[in-house]
């Protein structure tokens, strides 16, 4: 139920984006139909300050992407050590992660050495850390396995998938630019025509 909570508040999170931008294209509509330069000029000033986010979102990520380990590290080690089987919702999502990414930990087995779940569950490892056939999984098995950590599973499944990011939000891009262009053209055409 927790990986399901998750998906719905994903899915309102985009429809109140969709709603947003769904009244940003009205507006810019109306100011077109109706020749308001009011309209049209806020119109831009939202799109210019969506793009300039995006642009500003994308720059912090490409920076910050080499320091993304030793950022995230003091954040989720604890919450492996102290959360890992003990709440329902961080063990759901915590397995749900290494299953999917055949991973174990932030960075390997030994994560879990001295956690709440290595301590109530007999000094054993959670079973995504050994080889799928291993009926327990103590720390001889997942040395054995060599099961990779998570942070650098996910790593690689996004280098795998930028090219397809990259794309869309060139995209994305695009079409905000020529929005703005138009509206712009608009905006100066009012103008044009108040003039003769």
């Amino acid at each position: 139920s927790g990986q399901m909570m998750q998906f719905v508040n994903v899915a309102y999170f985009l429809i109140a984006i969709g709603a947003i931008l769904l009244l940003l294209g009205f507006l810019g509509c109306c100011g077109a139909q109706k020749e308001s330069k009011c309209l049209l000029i806020i119109f831009f000033t939202l799109l210019l300050i969506i793009f300039v986010a995006e642009v500003a979102g994308a720059v912090v990520a490409l920076v910050y992407s080499s320091m993304a380990e030793s950022l995230m590290a003091p954040l989720l080690k604890p919450i492996l050590q102290n959360d890992y089987g003990k709440q329902k919702d961080v063990t759901q999502v915590w397995n749900s992660t290494m299953t999917d990414l055949h991973c174990c930990g932030f960075e390997n087995y030994t994560d879990f050495t001295g956690s709440y779940y290595y301590g109530t569950h007999n000094n054993q490892y959670p079973p995504q850390c050994c080889s799928p056939n291993a009926t327990t999984c103590y720390e001889s098995s997942a040395a054995t396995a060599n099961v990779q950590g998570c942070f650098d599973q996910l790593l690689k499944f996004i280098k795998q998938n930028a090219a397809v990011v990259g794309g869309v939000a060139a995209g994305i891009a695009a079409l905000e630019i020529a929005a703005m262009a138009v509206a712009m053209y608009l905006y100066c055409k009012i103008d044009n025509k108040d003039m003769h």
